[in-house]
């Protein structure tokens, strides 16, 4: 349904180029081969590249996680066997390309540019399916999806990423959501963190999360509970209400995604982490990212392939959601 929207003449005079009917090998590297847009319009579902590691405050490498993902998406075919749909069919879905960030040593001027990028996105009507960049690129996104009203989200992680200020600074990957709760941006009774680990210096996030009512998923209680019964406590949770799904790839085991600036031992497996998703559909899903893909730590370039199936797996649950059958009612007995 929405290549020609975007086709352009081929400069050669060998006809329109179509992205999807290339071989996967040609051309520029778009996220899942999805058409470049020079525009807004005509857009349901906008892919888009956020490459800034400024907030880490550690192992530096996730500005390079979006170029990654998109290389390694393009081994995303187009139906998704699991969910029975083809998100392409339902949607016209583009990438949009990366948001640009001049104050590249400003962290706070950056928050800024990325909230006004994703701005812009909201008052065009399109949905955000985003690949950072670490983990700090989601408060500012949440300053644009929730200004009206604050927001649930499904959070896949080792760590809760409530952590107060860090060396004088609050923008960090480690605080985007203790921010979007002080800002309202966030409802944390509406929220699920899901393959919270490792070792603390500090409780003060783990506190922060507890003491607000999210939900948190240790992940002794994730592999002792089992994956359907956290999809229904995820469900329960969120209800029908907006909600977000926030997946940083430490929250799978480093054996499946080495490539990130914190890894923990002991997560969550890439089937786990696919059921876990998929268990997620017709929930009221507007807009997801995937964060803390590190390329430099993964040579074999794995986790960005780990991270572009996850982002086609979020496309997918918005596109079924809002286009496809999961937006209507089911039929009567």
């Amino acid at each position: 349904m929405n290549d020609k929207p975007y086709r352009r003449p081929d400069i050669a005079g060998a006809g329109d180029y179509e992205p999807m009917k290339e071989p996967r090998y040609a051309e520029i590297a778009t996220f899942m081969r999805a058409p470049l847009a020079g525009s807004l319009e005509n857009v349901d579902i906008g892919l888009i590249g956020v490459p800034t590691d400024l907030g880490v405050t550690n192992r530096p490498g996730a500005r390079h996680g979006p170029r990654e993902i998109r290389n390694a998406s393009s081994l995303m075919r187009s139906f998704n066997l699991a969910l029975g749909i083809n998100p392409y069919e339902l949607c016209r879905i583009a990438d949009l390309g990366d948001v640009r960030l001049p104050h590249r040593y400003d962290l706070e001027k950056q928050v800024e540019d990325i909230e006004a990028f994703y701005r812009k996105i909201v008052a065009a009507g399109v949905r955000p399916v985003s690949a950072g960049g670490d983990h700090s690129i989601t408060y500012p996104i949440f300053r644009a999806l929730a200004a009206d009203a604050p927001i649930g989200m499904v959070h896949i992680d080792a760590h809760t990423d409530t952590w107060g200020e860090f060396y004088g600074s609050k923008f960090t990957h480690g605080a985007p959501f203790r921010l979007a709760v002080e800002a309202g941006l966030l409802d944390p009774k509406r929220t699920i963190q899901i393959g919270i680990r490792g070792g603390q210096n500090f409780m003060d996030g783990i506190e922060f999360s507890q003491s607000h009512g999210m939900r948190v998923v240790f992940m002794d209680e994730f592999a002792a509970l089992g994956v359907e019964r956290v999809i229904e406590a995820a469900r329960r949770v969120v209800g029908d209400g907006p909600t977000y799904i926030s997946f940083d790839v430490d929250g799978l085991d480093p054996v499946y995604a080495p490539g990130t600036g914190t890894p923990e031992v002991g997560g969550i497996t890439t089937l786990e982490a696919l059921r876990l998703l998929r268990g997620l559909r017709g929930l009221n899903l507007i807009g997801g990212d995937v964060v803390e893909v590190a390329p430099p730590y993964d040579q074999t370039g794995n986790t960005a392939l780990v991270g572009a199936t996850m982002m086609f797996e979020i496309l997918c649950l918005i596109a079924d959601r809002h286009f496809g059958a999961a937006r209507r009612p089911p039929a009567p007995p």
